[in-house]
This record gives C-alpha cells, sequence and structure tokens, in this order.
C-alpha cells in the first residue's frame, strides 16, 4: 500500500475541509435564525428574541402590512393584539434606544417590499432630544446583517454562537411552540411592583438649573422633519403615533434635572407638526394619572407591565387620549405641566426618608 503523496494529501484534506465548511454554511443558510436570507423553513416558528439580529432580517422577509416600532417599552405588545384590534399583520421594529432615525430606517427598510397600512409609533421623550443619526455602527449592531453585501456573511456563517446557540434554540423554542406574537418580549424574569421601581430610582437631592424650553430645538427640528418627512412620502400608510405613559418617578427624575419644560416643549412641537398630515393621528398617554401614579405596574421609572401595553392598544382603537388639533395639544400639555407640579410631594412620600432636597 502506497503512501499518499504530499499533493495528494493536501488535495484530500483541502476537499473535506471545503465540505465541512460547504455544509456549515448551507446549514446556517437553511436554518437562518436571524432571518437573514428568508422566513422560517421546514415548519419552524419565528423564535424572535434577538432584535438587533433579527430584525432587519424580518423586515425584508416576512409578510406583513403593519408596524410597531418602538423602543423597550414597545417590546411586550403581542402583535396580534393589533391583528385583532385594527385587522392586518402586525411585526416589530423595535431598538433599545428608540432613536427617531433608527426607526425611521426600519421604516424604510420595510418599505422597499412592503406597502404598510399601518404603522404604531411609540414616540420616546429622549428620541426627540437625541442626535437625529442612526446609531447601528456606534452601539456594535451586527451590520453585516444590516447590508446587502454576500461577501461579509461569513461572520454569520461561521459563528460558534449562531451554530451551537442560536440554531438549536430556534428548533427547541419551534418544538415547544413559541407564540410568534410575543417578539422580543423581555417581561419574563422581571419583577413589577413599587418597591423594584423605587428601588431602581435615585432621586437627585437638590434640584438643577431649569433649562430653557427649546434646549434641544436643533435636535428636534431634525427628528420631527424625519418624522413629518415619512408621513408625506407614504400617504397610503396611516401612521399612530403615540406618547407612552411614563411613571412618576420618571416625571420627577427629569424635573429635579432641570429638563421638564424642554420635554413639554418637545412634545408640543412634535405634536403640533404631526398633526397637520391627513394620514396621521396623534396620542398622548403621558398624563394618564391612573397609570403613571400606580408604581405597581411599573419594574423601574419608565418601563410598565404588558398590562400597560394591552390597554394601549385599546386607547389607540378607541381614540381615548388622541389630540385631534392644536387647541387639543396645548391644552394638553398644559395639564401635564400642573399634574408635574404636583408629583414632587408624591415621590417624596413613596421615599420616605430619603432626603428630597
Amino acid at each position: 500500500m502506497t503512501s499518499p503523496t504530499p499533493a495528494g494529501f493536501i488535495r484530500k484534506f483541502t476537499g473535506i475541509t471545503a465540505l465541512i465548511l460547504g455544509a456549515v454554511i448551507l446549514l446556517v443558510v437553511c436554518i437562518d435564525p436571524f432571518f437573514h436570507y428568508h422566513r422560517p423553513w421546514f415548519g419552524l416558528r419565528a423564535v424572535l428574541t434577538d432584535k438587533e439580529y433579527q430584525c432587519v432580517g424580518t423586515l425584508r422577509h416576512f409578510e406583513y402590512d403593519s408596524l410597531i416600532a418602538g423602543s423597550s417599552v414597545a417590546e411586550n405588545y403581542n402583535n396580534a393584539w393589533f391583528d385583532e384590534a385594527f385587522g392586518g399583520r402586525t411585526i416589530k421594529a423595535v431598538r433599545s434606544y428608540g432613536g427617531t432615525a433608527d426607526l425611521c430606517r426600519f421604516l424604510s427598510i420595510a418599505y422597499e417590499k412592503h406597502p404598510l397600512r399601518q404603522v404604531f409609533y411609540n414616540i420616546d421623550p429622549a428620541a426627540l432630544s437625541a442626535a437625529p443619526e442612526t446609531t447601528f455602527t456606534a452601539t456594535g449592531c451586527p451590520t453585516y446583517l444590516y447590508d446587502r453585501n454576500p461577501l461579509n456573511d461569513f461572520a454569520y456563517w461561521f459563528n460558534k454562537d449562531v451554530l451551537f446557540e442560536k440554531i438549536p434554540y430556534m428548533i427547541a423554542r419551534s418544538l415547544a411552540g413559541y407564540d410568534e406574537g410575543t417578539s422580543y418580549n423581555w417581561q419574563d424574569g422581571k419583577i413589577f411592583g413599587e418597591a423594584a421601581a423605587l428601588s431602581h430610582y435615585e432621586r437627585q437631592k437638590k434640584a438643577a438649573e431649569i433649562l430653557p424650553e427649546d434646549h434641544d430645538r436643533k435636535n428636534l427640528t431634525a427628528n420631527i422633519a424625519l418624522l413629518t418627512g415619512m408621513a408625506e412620502a407614504h400617504p397610503e400608510t396611516q401612521f399612530y403615533f403615540f406618547f407612552p405613559p411614563y411613571s412618576i418617578l420618571w416625571w420627577d427624575d427629569i424635573s429635579r434635572s432641570g429638563q421638564r419644560d424642554a420635554v413639554l416643549w418637545n412634545e408640543l412641537q412634535t405634536m403640533k407638526a404631526l398633526l397637520g398630515h391627513p394620514n396621521v393621528r396623534v396620542y398622548s398617554f403621558m398624563g394618564r394619572e391612573e397609570i403613571v401614579t400606580d408604581l405597581d405596574q411599573y419594574m423601574d421609572t419608565l418601563h410598565f407591565s404588558p398590562d400597560i401595553n394591552r390597554k394601549i392598544v385599546g386607547w389607540l382603537k378607541n381614540g381615548t387620549g388622541e389630540i385631534r388639533s392644536e387647541a387639543e395639544a396645548h391644552a394638553q400639555i398644559e395639564t401635564l405641566r400642573r399634574f408635574t407640579q404636583s408629583i414632587e410631594e408624591r415621590v417624596t412620600a413613596k421615599l420616605g426618608d430619603q432626603p428630597g432636597e
């Protein structure tokens, strides 16, 4: 029996290596846990738990006609709630930071192949004052999943976490009957209640100097332009823009940090700009006193329980909290201003002996 020549050994080794690498690529492409190439195959469910890795793929390849756009407070919706209330098929376009430029980029990706009927857009106050540029690269998102360059997909194909964690996890959760409507939901293991919310709040001992109400004018103007530009470019879509109900702890914090007047002014300018579009409806839930004062519904200063997410769907459907004119927008802001002026004593009472001055 003759020994293989060095050249023969190299050819055999190269061939085996190519077969192994090809099998790995084929496995990743076929199962595709990040949905970079296609919707789920082989009867598997869309197990959506990694928004930074999966959101863009679902926007490009899934079948839907409605979107939930927002930050982490929008992740605990069940998509089916919107389907039942408004009709259609809904998925999420969410980003932890909820930045305006990031969410508008997601909407642009969706519009590439989907003529959207409805967009349910959660406006976080911080997103209005943030820089109007996308943050995907700066925050370390896997941009090889965001572009259309196949030459950098090797970062996906030969990723041990994908091979040994994500693919088995997708298969296991599919077999267990994963509810696709709960995409990106984070409520499991979280504790909601007054004690939990208060434990996450460190109150400023001394109130800061009050910022001018137009402190964020430059960023605000640019972010509003992104929102109105999206509505103007897509008159076929009904947009529901809404401000979520943050707790009195959040209001206390922005008041003591001197930001309250700027936050209220930003909200007012945004509502006024959006109201001028026939395909836009605007809602504010920030002054829902029965909600924001009930700290048992919160896990920290702003993240509320899924029960509140469910209520918001009903409010949107029934027109509760809708702002229909500039006069109503001004009235809403003045109501919020009076409400926030009464908060300090309530929060002081809840904090007990913690100093508030």
